[in-house]
């Protein structure tokens, strides 16, 4: 494994003990499936709360984040992110390697997970790698007064959730139709805010990232406001590597 070693030091299960170097197998194990639908967002951001540095994420990940990364996309059923996002991000075709691919299908899941992007207005290109390469066949949330691009039907599927705005949680009911039940969320904040103000999110992966970014970069959450006070969160694990914190919360009982 490259970069830092990522270790344990803390669960509420106690299932790996405090310093405990972590491979792929026990990191899979600390980031598992849940019995039941469950949408995680996954998110990495400066001590100080930043989303970005020089206006994009990888200015706050590195290698042990990116190990994460890797583990939550090989454990979910379908990867949920913003149009814009994917677009600003550079999102290419959604791939596993080999073991990742073989450890999906011991356990009965598609080899790759499916792509689903979120776009009210529907303004995606069709020819981008991430549709036309997909090795799953992508999934657009959208509303009835988008038009489609000439040729989106041809890559993706088009779901129409809402008139002139997404109806996430109709969204989420038309995925698990599907048989799409585990959820991965990688923003933008804005999908994030959405989802927060729906109360929506059942997880929260967050990964602390040790520099403090300044007042200019926005929050990993954006959007619509949260009615009826905060959402409380139980803290799952935590996990060191080097000077980054990665940190997973669930929704508490």
């Amino acid at each position: 494994m490259s970069g830092p070693a990522i270790r344990a030091l803390w669960s509420v299960d106690a299932a790996q003990p405090p310093g405990t170097e972590l491979d792929d197998e026990a990191l899979t194990g600390c980031y598992g499936r849940s019995a039941a639908p469950t949408v995680r967002v996954n998110f990495v951001t400066s001590v100080d709360g930043a989303v970005e540095v020089d206006g994009y994420s990888k200015g706050l990940s590195g290698p042990a984040d990116k190990r994460v990364f890797g583990i939550l996309r090989k454990v979910c059923d379908a990867l949920l992110v913003g149009a814009g996002t994917m677009r600003h991000e550079g999102y290419r075709a959604i791939t596993l390697d080999e073991p990742r691919r073989a450890w999906r299908r011991a356990q009965g899941l598609a080899a790759t997970p499916t792509l689903v992007v979120v776009s009210a207005s529907l303004a995606v290109d069709p020819a981008a790698p991430v549709f036309a390469a997909a090795p799953a066949r992508p999934v657009v949330l959208t509303t009835a007064a988008a038009t489609a691009p000439p040729g989106l039907d041809q890559v993706a599927d088009v779901v129409r959730v809402g008139e002139r705005e997404v109806d996430i949680a109709a969204g989420l009911a038309a995925l698990r139709a599907r048989g799409l039940d585990q959820i991965l969320c990688e923003g933008g904040p804005h999908l994030f805010g959405t989802l927060t103000a729906a109360r929506l999110v059942d997880e929260l992966c967050l990964t602390v990232s040790p520099l403090l970014a300044g007042a200019k970069a926005g929050r990993i959450t954006a959007g619509p406001h949260l009615e009826g006070g905060p959402e409380p969160l139980r803290l799952h694990h935590s996990l060191l590597a080097d000077d980054l914190l990665l940190l997973r919360y669930t929704r508490a009982a």
